[in-house]
C-alpha cells in the first residue's frame, strides 16, 4: 500500500487515461447487447434443433400475424376490402414472402375467420430472422387499414423485440434512479458534502472501465451478453461498490479519530478493512463467475458482473487511496463527526439477545420467516408477454386471437419430422396419420393439422374401415345392378317368347334362332343370379369378375343370334315379319344394355378387387387401420396438405398440435411432455422410428426453457455454494461457520421468494414469478449477502481473544452500522429496478431487496450468531457470562 501511495498520482492518472481511452475506442455495450440474441437456447435443445432443420430445409421463415378486429361483423363489402388490402400487405416490405388469404378456400376460411365473423386472421410469412420480422411488422403497422376494422400486428419475434426494448428503457431509468439514490444515502450516512462524490467517482470509473472490457471480450471472444448484463452491472457495482467504499471510509475515519497520520491511517485501513474487502470481493467474484458454468446464454450474460467486481477491487486499491491521501481529513468536510465510528445500538440489543438467549432469537427468526416459507409454492411463469404489459399492441393482438380462436390455434406446438428419405410414401403417410389420430385423442390436445389432415379434419378416405364400407356399398350396388340386369333379361326373354309364338312357318329359320336366344337368356339369367348370391355370401369379387366375363360372352352370342334372326325376318316381304323384326331389334338393344350394365358392374368389382389385393399386401395397415390408395394421393385436399406442411424436397414435414391450454402456461409445458411421450411410444416400430422428431413453437420452446432454467439453477446453486464454502472456510478457519452462514443465506433467499410470490402472485394476480427470477434472485442475494457475513465474522476474528459471546457481541456492535447502511444502499440500487416497468426486473429487485433487508436485520444479527453461540458455547456457560 505504501508503494501505491508513493506513486498515487501516476497510478490514478494512468487509470483515468485508460478508462477514457477505452470508452472512446471500444464498441458501445448497449448496441452489442441489443444485437445479441440472448434468448438463444443451447443447440442441443429440441426447439433449436427444429429451427435448424427448418432453416436448412428452406422452411425457416418467421411468422407474424395480422389481426383485423371488425367493428361489427364480416360483410361482403368488408371481405372485398380485406381482399384488396392483402395486396398492400404483400408489397409492404421486401422481406414478406407469403400472405395467406383467409378467403381462398372454405377450409381456410373456417380456420382464419372467427365463428362470430368479427375477427379475421391473416398469417404473414417473412424471410429472415427476428430483425426481418420486426421490420416487416413495423411496415404493416404503418399501412392504412380499411374502414370499419382495427388492426393488430403480433407474433413471437415482435413480442421478443418489445421485451428487449422495454428492458433497455428500464435500464436507463434504473441508472438515473440509482445514482440519485446513492448520492442521497451517502449524504445521510456521512452528513458531508465531499464524501458522497468519492464513492460515486470510484464506482463510475469502475462501471465505465468494466463496460469497455466486457465490450472487448464480447466482440473479440464471444463473451456472453444480454440486456440484463448492464442492468445487473449497474445495480451490483453501484451497490456493492458503495458498500465497500463505506467500509473503507468508516475505518479510515476511525483511524484518523485515533490520531493516526494520514498515510498510517490508510495503511491500517487496508490492512484491516481492506483485507475484509478483498475476501468479500473474491467471494462475490466467485459467485458471479460460477454463472459461467450455466448453459443458457441469458444466464451466462450475468457473468459480466464478475469482470466488474475484478475491476472494482483494482479501483478500490488504487483510486480510493489516492482520494484518501489527497483529501485527507477534508474528505469528510464539513462534518466533524459524520462517518465517525459509533456502536450500533440496534445490533447491540439484538446481539445480546442472540448471543445470550439463542433459542429465543431462533424462535423470533422462525416467526418472521415461516409464514413466507410455508406459503411458498414456487409458481413459475413463462409468459414473456407479461414483461411488456397488456397495453402493448402486440399483446392486445394476442388477446384478440385468444378470445376469437383460442390461443392453442394461434400458437400451436410445432412438430418437425426430418428424414433422409421421401416422406410422401404410403407407409410414412399411414404412420403420420396414425400418430396424428393418437395425439388428437389425448386429453391435452385440441386439434392436429398436417399433411394427412390439413384443416384439422380427418381425410376419411385414409381409413380401412371407411374404405371397406365403400367397398361393401360397391358390392351391394353391384348386386343391385345384377338384379336389374336379371329383370331386364327376363323382360327380353318374355318378349322373345311372345315373338316366337307369333312367328309363322315362313319364318321357321328365325323361330329356331329365337328359341336358342330364349334358352341362352334363361341360362345367363340363372348364372347372373348365382353370381349375385355368391357375391352376397362370400364377397369374392375376383370370382365374380371372372364369371361376369363369361356371362358377357354369352350375352354377346345371344345378341348376335338376335341380330341374325332380325335380318332373316327383314328379308321376308311380309308386314308381320317386318314388325317382328323391329321388335326383335328393340330386344337386341335390351340385351346390349344388359351387356353395358354388366361391364360397369365388372369395372366396379375390378376396382374393389384391386383395392382388396393392395390392402391385403400393405403390411403397414396392421395396427394403424390406415391405407393410402393411389387415388387419395391425387386428392386436392391432400395435395394442399403436402404444399402447406411438407418440405419442398419432401424429406420432412411439420405437424401443428393445438393444445387446450394457454401456450404460455405451465400446463402447456406439461402437455408438451405428454405429447413427447405419446410420440415416442407411437412411432416405435413404425417407418417414423428412424426419423428425427423435434418440437418448436411457443409451447415447445417454453418446455425447453423450463428444462434448461431448472437444470442451470440447480447446477449453479451447487457451484456457488461450494465456492463460497471454500472461501469462508479459509477466511474463518472453520468448516462449521460457513455452513451456518450459507444456511442463513438460503433461509433469506427462500423467505424473500415467498414474500415476492405473495406480492406478485397472490396480490397482483400474475400466474407466477418470471422464470429468470429464481436464478438471478439467488445469485444476487447469496453472492452479495455473503459480504455482510464476512464483514461481521472477519471483525469477530479480530476480537477472538474476548471469547465467543463477548467477541461476537463486540463485532456486532462495531459492524452493525456498516452492515445496515450497506444493506440499505444495496437494497436501494436493486430497488431502483422496481420502477423499470420490466416484470422480471421488478421481481428480481423485490426478491433481492426483501432478502437483503431480512438478512441484514433479522437473520445475520439474530439467527446466525445464535446458532454459532449454541455451537461454540454450552447454554449454561452463556447464562453465567450474561449474569
Amino acid at each position: 500500500m505504501r508503494t501505491i501511495l508513493r506513486f498515487r498520482w501516476v497510478i490514478a492518472s494512468a487509470l483515468l487515461a485508460v478508462t477514457v481511452l477505452l470508452f472512446f475506442l471500444t464498441p458501445d455495450l448497449s448496441r452489442l447487447a441489443g444485437e445479441e440474441e440472448s434468448f438463444q437456447l443451447p443447440e442441443d435443445m429440441t426447439s433449436q434443433q427444429a429451427d435448424t432443420i427448418l432453416e436448412d430445409a428452406g422452411e425457416g421463415a418467421e411468422s407474424i400475424s395480422l389481426v383485423l378486429e371488425l367493428d361489427n361483423w364480416l360483410t361482403a363489402e368488408k371481405e372485398q376490402n380485406i381482399t384488396g388490402y392483402l395486396e398492400d400487405i404483400r408489397s409492404a416490405d421486401d422481406n414478406i414472402e407469403e400472405v395467406t388469404s383467409p378467403f381462398e378456400r372454405e377450409e381456410v376460411r373456417n380456420q382464419l375467420v372467427s365463428e362470430e365473423n368479427n375477427v379475421v386472421l391473416v398469417p404473414v410469412s417473412v424471410n429472415g430472422g427476428q430483425e426481418a420480422a420486426v421490420q416487416a411488422g413495423e411496415a404493416l403497422q404503418s399501412l392504412s387499414v380499411p374502414d370499419g376494422m382495427t388492426q393488430y400486428v403480433t407474433g413471437d419475434a415482435i413480442i421478443s423485440d418489445a421485451v428487449d426494448e422495454t428492458t433497455q428503457d428500464g435500464l436507463q431509468r434504473t441508472e438515473g434512479i440509482t445514482v440519485v439514490l446513492i448520492f442521497a444515502l451517502l449524504l445521510v450516512v456521512f452528513r458531508a458534502v465531499v464524501t458522497p462524490f468519492v464513492p460515486l467517482i470510484s464506482v463510475a470509473v469502475t462501471y465505465l472501465l468494466s463496460q469497455s472490457i466486457i465490450s472487448l471480450l464480447a466482440e473479440g471472444f464471444g463473451f456472453p451478453l444480454s440486456t440484463y448484463t448492464q442492468i445487473f452491472l449497474v445495480a451490483v457495482l453501484f451497490g456493492i461498490g458503495t458498500d465497500y467504499c463505506i467500509l473503507l471510509l468508516s475505518r479510515y475515519k476511525e483511524e484518523l479519530s485515533d490520531g493516526q497520520e494520514v498515510k498510517d491511517a490508510i495503511v491500517n485501513t487496508y490492512s484491516t478493512a481492506g483485507k475484509t474487502l478483498l475476501y468479500s470481493g473474491i467471494a462475490v467474484f466467485v459467485g458471479f463467475a460460477a454463472i459461467g458454468f450455466a448453459d443458457f446464454a441469458i444466464f451466462q450474460s450475468a457473468v459480466g458482473v464478475a469482470v466488474g467486481i475484478a475491476v472494482l477491487l483494482l479501483v478500490l486499491y488504487t483510486l480510493m487511496p489516492f482520494f484518501m491521501a489527497v483529501l485527507k481529513d477534508k474528505l469528510f468536510w464539513p462534518s466533524k463527526k459524520g462517518g465517525e465510528h459509533q456502536d450500533n445500538k440496534l445490533w447491540k440489543a439484538m446481539g445480546r439477545l442472540s448471543v445470550f438467549r439463542p433459542v429465543i432469537s431462533i424462535v423470533i427468526a422462525a416467526v418472521v420467516t415461516l409464514p413466507f416459507l410455508l406459503t411458498y409454492d414456487n409458481d413459475i411463469s413463462y409468459n414473456n408477454t407479461d414483461e411488456i404489459g397488456s397495453e402493448a399492441q402486440s399483446v392486445e393482438g394476442l388477446h384478440v386471437i385468444e378470445s376469437a380462436f383460442g390461443m392453442g390455434d394461434a400458437l400451436p406446438l410445432e412438430m418437425v419430422i426430418d428424414s433422409e428419405n421421401d416422406m410422401i410414401t404410403k407407409e410414412k403417410l399411414a404412420a403420420v396419420e396414425s400418430l396424428a389420430r393418437t395425439l388428437e385423442q389425448s386429453s391435452a390436445v385440441d386439434e392436429v393439422r398436417g399433411v394427412t389432415r390439413p384443416t384439422g379434419s380427418v381425410l376419411d378416405d385414409m381409413y380401412v374401415d371407411n374404405q371397406l364400407e365403400d367397398v361393401s356399398t360397391g358390392i351391394s350396388d353391384a348386386r343391385d345392378g345384377l338384379g336389374e340386369v336379371q329383370n331386364g333379361l327376363s323382360e327380353v326373354r318374355n318378349g322373345l317368347q311372345d315373338m316366337n309364338s307369333q312367328v309363322q312357318g315362313s319364318a321357321s329359320g328365325s323361330r329356331g334362332s329365337l328359341n336358342e336366344a330364349v334358352s341362352g337368356i334363361q341360362d345367363i339369367n340363372s348364372q347372373v343370379g348365382t353370381i349375385s348370391s355368391q357375391l352376397q355370401q362370400t364377397g369374392n369379387t375376383q370370382a365374380a369378375v371372372q364369371q361376369l366375363s363369361g356371362v358377357q360372352q354369352g350375352l354377346t352370342e345371344v345378341q348376335n343370334g338376335l341380330q341374325q334372326g332380325s335380318q332373316q325376318m327383314s328379308n321376308q316381304q311380309q308386314a308381320q315379319a317386318n314388325d317382328l323384326a323391329a321388335s326383335l331389334d328393340e330386344l337386341t338393344n335390351g340385351v346390349q344394355e344388359a351387356i353395358n350394365g354388366l361391364e360397369d358392374i365388372e369395372s366396379g368389382l375390378e376396382s374393389a378387387q384391386t383395392y382388396t389385393a393392395e390392402a391385403s399386401g400393405a403390411s403397414y395397415i396392421r395396427g394403424s387401420g390406415v391405407f393410402v390408395p393411389d387415388d387419395l394421393l391425387e386428392n386436392e385436399d391432400f395435395q394442399e396438405g403436402v404444399r402447406q406442411y411438407a418440405f419442398e424436397d419432401q424429406t420432412g414435414m411439420t405437424i401443428e398440435v393445438s393444445l387446450k391450454e394457454d401456450p404460455y402456461s405451465v400446463e402447456a409445458i406439461e402437455a408438451v411432455d405428454q405429447v413427447k411421450q405419446l410420440v415416442s411410444m407411437e412411432t416405435a416400430g413404425t417407418p417414423l422410428e428412424q426419423d428425427t422428431i423435434t418440437y418448436s413453437g411457443v409451447p415447445g420452446t417454453n418446455a425447453d426453457l423450463e428444462d434448461i432454467s431448472t437444470e442451470d439453477f440447480t447446477n449453479t446453486i451447487i457451484i456457488i455454494l461450494i465456492g463460497l464454502f471454500l472461501i469462508l472456510a479459509v477466511l474463518l478457519r472453520s468448516l462449521v461457520k460457513p455452513v451456518f452462514i450459507l444456511g442463513g443465506l438460503m433461509l433469506a433467499y427462500y423467505t424473500a421468494m415467498g414474500a415476492a410470490e405473495m406480492i406478485f402472485v397472490q396480490g397482483l394476480d400474475y400466474p407466477g414469478m418470471m422464470w429468470p427470477v429464481p436464478f438471478f434472485g439467488f445469485v444476487m442475494l447469496v453472492a452479495l449477502g455473503v459480504d455482510y457475513s464476512i464483514f461481521l465474522f472477519d471483525r469477530y476474528r479480530e476480537e477472538a481473544e474476548l471469547g465467543v459471546q463477548e467477541g461476537l457481541l463486540k463485532a456486532m456492535k462495531k459492524m452493525g452500522t456498516v452492515i445496515i447502511t450497506a444493506a440499505i444502499i444495496l437494497s436501494g440500487t436493486f430497488g431502483a429496478m422496481i420502477p423499470s416497468g420490466v416484470l422480471t426486473l421488478m421481481q428480481v429487485g423485490t426478491v433481492v431487496v426483501t432478502g437483503l433487508l431480512l438478512f441484514g436485520l433479522i437473520i445475520l444479527p439474530l439467527f446466525i450468531p445464535a446458532v454459532v453461540s449454541l455451537h461454540d458455547s454450552p447454554p449454561s456457560l452463556s447464562k453465567r457470562k450474561e449474569k
